[in-house]
């Protein structure tokens, strides 16, 4: 198979969307809904004017990736306004409205742990690691909604290798960005910030396991984890952890946001598993987001329809126990 190598890429030498997002999003964020606010600290930037952070830019010498799903892809307003990020509040449409002035760059991630050469790589360090991919991967969040998304990037295990962990790692720790002064609703969100993420050193490696960087084209939008990501197609959305700033090689099984603040429902493992019902709903099936009011729901497949290349990950394991 032929590769073409991306061209020089720098994450600043790319001319942003036009002025017509910055308005799109300004004339969104005014329209508030009748009936009393429930708190000021919800709302900031309402009448802020157009936004002063990140936006995306377009990725060139993207190629087609492996494991694409020829699904139909979920409409990009769908992916953008309906999101968990509650850094940034915790309804759905919160995080597109206040992350307009999340601030990207610079940003770098550091690599350690159990390793023989930890290194902190910047993004356009991240950017030329590899030819950057689109890879069209089912996405099944926790609470019964699917999207499919085309997102940009490369395996993780590309830059995991860089550093070279020891026989001592035996799982890999991840950590967001957090900053109060960039994500004011951060004590609000009635979880421990930072968020933090964890994968078994196998799960990291596997080449499914997507490093992500952008998604229909162009870099990530702050709401959906800019400027680099997880996406772990065949895991419940909650460990697709955004905003990474650390990743760490490390011998005993981290900490995980979700497991932490409510273990019996967020299980370590968080595998798409549609027999494994949620204590408060079923897994059985899904709604496709953006699919329209009547659409009916989707079956949920095991491993997400990943199933051919993760199953073996976990032969002899009780799926039930370990969730």
């Amino acid at each position: 198979m032929l590769i073409k190598k991306a061209p020089g890429l720098t994450y600043s030498d790319v001319t942003p969307r036009g002025l017509y997002m910055g308005r799109r999003n300004f004339l969104l964020g005014v329209l508030v809904a009748g009936g009393a606010v429930a708190g000021w600290r919800r709302l900031p930037g309402l009448f802020a004017g157009p936004p002063t952070g990140s936006v995306p830019v377009k990725l060139n010498g993207v190629v087609p990736g492996p494991y694409s799903t020829n699904e139909m892809v979920t409409a990009e307003s769908a992916v953008t306004t309906y999101n968990n990020y509650y850094e940034f509040g915790t309804g759905k449409s919160d995080p597109s409205k206040n992350a307009r002035n999340f601030q990207t760059s610079p940003w770098s991630v550091s690599v350690e742990g159990e390793v023989a050469k930890p290194r902190t790589f910047t993004m356009d360090e991240i950017l030329k690691l590899a030819p950057l991919e689109e890879r069209i991967y089912r996405h099944r969040c926790v609470e019964a909604w699917s999207i499919v998304v085309p997102w940009i990037g490369y395996s993780l295990s590309t830059i995991l290798k860089q550093v070279q962990p020891n026989s001592n790692a035996k799982y890999v720790a991840f950590q967001s960005y957090y900053d109060r002064k960039q994500m004011p609703l951060g004590p609000d969100a009635g979880i421990q910030l930072p968020y933090v993420e964890g994968l078994r050193l196998d799960e990291a490696m596997h080449p499914l396991t997507l490093l992500c960087v952008g998604m229909y084209g162009e870099t990530l939008p702050n709401q959906d984890g800019a400027p680099v990501r997880l996406i772990i197609p065949w895991k419940y959305g909650f460990k697709s952890i955004k905003s990474i700033v650390k990743i760490r090689f490390v011998k005993d099984q981290p900490p995980s946001t979700w497991n932490i603040e409510a273990p019996s429902e967020y299980g370590f493992y968080s595998n798409v598993n549609p027999n494994v019902d949620h204590p408060r709903w079923s897994q059985k099936s899904e709604h496709r987001l953006g699919a329209g009011l009547f659409a009916r729901p989707v079956a949920t497949q095991m491993f997400n329809g990943y199933g051919e290349q993760v199953a073996s990950l976990y032969n002899g394991m009780d799926l039930r126990k370990y969730f």
